[in-house]
Formats: structure tokens, sequence, C-alpha cells
């Protein structure tokens, strides 16, 4: 049986969302340590899911980054998976992520 719950691809989207933010603010917005520390607690978070989790999870991702009209946000998509550890060879043209 397929996942099909529509919050998945939004909660997934969201936490995308606060990695790059977090990888992108200034230091007078949030401070270096306590952002590269929650980046690492996501990254930590999700290579701890079990395979069938982060198999949807990288799914999610990918539909997510083919339907992205924003380029940068795409490409922080595409890269998100290697950046985070949940694959371990990074996609062409990509690197931006940094999770």
């Amino acid at each position: 049986m397929t996942d099909t719950d529509p919050l998945v691809p939004v909660l997934a989207g969201l936490v995308v969302d606060v990695v790059w933010f977090l990888d992108s603010c200034e230091d007078d917005e949030v401070d270096p340590d306590s952002a590269v520390k929650m980046m690492e607690s996501v990254s930590w978070v999700l290579t701890r899911l079990p395979q069938v989790q982060r198999d949807r999870f990288l799914t999610v991702l990918n539909d997510l980054a083919e339907a992205e009209q924003d380029l940068d946000r795409r490409e922080f998509l595409e890269a998100f998976p290697f950046a985070s550890g949940l694959v371990e060879e990074e996609p062409e043209g990509s690197g931006r992520a940094e999770a």
C-alpha cells in the first residue's frame, strides 16, 4: 500500500525550508553555532528513520524538486538528500544544501 497522506509532502517541504533558512541566514539573524547544531540534529533524525520511511521521504523530496518553480529551492531540494546524509552520492549539478 502506498502512503498518499498529503501531510507528508507538506512536512518534508517544511523540514527542507527550515534547514535552508538556517543554512542561508546571516550571523545576526541566528547564531551560527546554533544553526549548525540544529541542522546536524535534523540530519541525525532523518538518517535514523526506518528504511521504508527514509525511502518515502526521498521520494517526496524528488517529487517536490521536480514540481518546484524556484530554481534555488529546486537545487536545494535536489542536494538535500546528500547534504543530510540520506544518500552517499551527490547528484550531478548539486551541492548547495548543507544540512
